[in-house]
């Protein structure tokens, strides 16, 4: 079996990196306040945020109060008050700006994606380049807010839909995309005139705060109050139960496991509150007979093992035909054996290590219940260690020979492990594809349009997002991002997302003199 490649020697510091970008980025080496409401402030417990590089500390965090939560949600509602009778296209302005410090910052910003949540280089600058391409895509969405007119049964009537904002926001993210998903849902919240309040994971708080130091930067210079920006970092108790409880929140859009989804939603819903739910993957890749397989084998290798696995899109399951299968099996094997595994931040790296030791250990887990299913390794799948590996989060990414109907295969774990099976009928394939409980991305390689058409038509994929001839992993901005099932069914980014930060109003103007059955009626003295 192949050995996975790795780094001879580190030759890039995460103490150096660290030193060099932080304050740059405005944060402090040792400890850093962790509530932004206006003002920096911060009296809660500390937080430690660790590099899953090496395991090492990169500084902490005050987390909030009840006291803080509580006066930071009047000031962001404050803030919310003013914002919203700024004309659309010049908010649009203040977002536009808010992408220009965030193209200045992108390096530095990327490297703390890199140090923070473990990504590889390209990934960490991929991911701020989200944030820039949303908020040029905020920016033109603030001339095009568009209602409609609606013709009317009553004459000399106007009657016209139109979109109010709806307050304040909530946005909880997660660890793997620790800024990318808040650009998604605050960028676009805020050209629509709302606030947002951010609880950011409780592993990346570095990011959200030297993200949230930016907008503070950009808002004071055009005269806004930066509260409209806030950000939140502490437990779920102080802050997660609070927020989504909160009925001065209207909208919570939440990113996470199906678990805590289910729990925010039934939380909000209980309030007749609004949800964008943002849930669990278990991505799927049908490879066909006449799939062009040097195409497959490159979009399977990124989608499985970008991002250590830990991408909502990440491809979890590979349903190849069996006149295929061997030979992309042996493709994979040997493409696997390329994966060069360490230090993110190393020039030629592809697969940087797990979020953190208990990321290893669900891994660990999942692969023995797997095989104790009937499950069989085919590659991989073993931590690293030794001074190559510091910090316990590394893995080989893994392979894995399974049926369509194990356990194990209709859930999602998170880290780099590709379920195969081999099919033989189209049919089954597509049953196999949709019989999981999560709905979110997936794609199909084939030369045959017949096949393409029916993945894309009501019978075929039953996911958000369908791909044909490239993979599962990513997404672009212009199309609104979301998954069906326990995937949560919300949309954020592209299209016509916009819609849930605002409110529907139906409104009907009479321009003529007097009602036509209130004619020669009196009314009062």
């Amino acid at each position: 079996m192949p050995k996975v490649s790795s780094t001879s020697r580190s030759t890039v510091s995460v103490a150096a990196l660290r030193r060099a970008i932080f304050p740059r980025l405005g944060l402090g080496l040792r400890v850093n306040a962790g509530v932004f409401d206006g003002e920096w402030t911060g009296s809660g417990k500390l937080l430690a945020s660790h590099s899953p590089i090496d395991g090492s500390l990169l500084a902490q965090v005050r987390t909030a109060t009840p006291a803080e939560y509580e006066r930071a949600l009047r000031r962001a509602a404050a803030a919310f008050a003013q914002w919203r009778s700024v004309p659309a296209p010049a908010r649009g302005e203040v977002i536009r700006q808010l992408g220009q410090a965030l193209r200045a910052a992108k390096a530095d910003l990327g490297a703390l994606v890199t140090l923070e949540a473990g990504k590889i280089t390209a990934e960490g600058q991929g991911e701020v380049q989200e944030m820039i391409d949303i908020c040029d895509f905020a920016t033109g969405l603030s001339r095009q807010l568009y209602g409609l007119t609606i013709a009317t049964e009553r004459p000399d009537h106007r009657m016209m839909e139109q979109w109010h904002p709806l307050g304040v926001v909530g946005v909880v993210t997660a660890f793997n995309f620790p800024v990318a998903v808040w650009a998604w849902n605050s960028a676009l919240a805020a050209v629509c005139g709302n606030a947002s309040v951010w609880k950011p994971s409780s592993l990346t708080p570095l990011c959200a705060i030297a993200v949230s130091r930016l907008a503070e930067r950009v808002c004071r210079a055009n005269h806004v109050d930066p509260a409209i920006f806030t950000l939140l970092i502490g437990d779920g108790a102080v802050v997660g139960e609070r927020l989504i409880h909160d009925a001065r929140v209207p909208l919570i859009s939440a990113t996470g496991s199906t678990k805590m989804g289910r729990h925010v939603g039934e939380v909000v819903g209980r309030r007749l509150g609004r949800t964008i739910l943002e849930l669990g993957g278990n991505n799927a890749i049908i490879v066909t007979p006449s799939a062009d397989l040097d195409l497959a084998v490159r979009a399977i290798l990124f989608g499985a093992v970008g991002t250590a696995g830990q991408r909502c899109t990440s491809t979890r399951r590979l349903i190849v035909h069996e006149s295929v299968r061997a030979r992309l099996v042996r493709r994979l094997i040997a493409a696997y054996g390329q994966v060069r595994v360490g230090n993110p931040a190393e020039p030629g790296t592809l697969m940087g290590p797990l979020i953190n030791r208990q990321g290893v250990a669900d891994m660990q887990a999942a692969l023995k219940a797997v095989q104790a299913e009937g499950g069989r390794i085919v590659y991989g799948g073993r931590p690293l260690r030794g001074r190559r590996h510091p910090g316990g989060g590394y893995v080989q990414p893994c392979l894995v020979e399974a049926r369509h109907d194990l356990r194990l295969v209709h859930e999602e774990t998170f880290a780099p492990i590709l379920y195969l099976m081999g099919y033989r009928r189209f049919a089954d394939a597509l049953a196999w594809h949709n019989e999981v409980p999560q709905g979110l991305s997936s794609a199909i390689f084939t030369s045959d349009l017949r096949e393409a058409e029916k993945f894309l038509s009501a019978r075929g994929s039953d996911c958000g997002i369908a791909n044909v001839n490239l993979g599962t992993s990513g997404a672009e901005i212009g199309g609104a991002f979301g998954g069906e099932k326990e995937t949560g069914g919300g949309r954020e980014s592209g299209s016509d997302s916009w819609k849930a930060y605002m409110r529907r109003q139906t409104a009907t103007v009479n321009y003529s003199a007097a009602l036509p059955l209130a004619q020669g009626i009196k009314f009062g003295g």
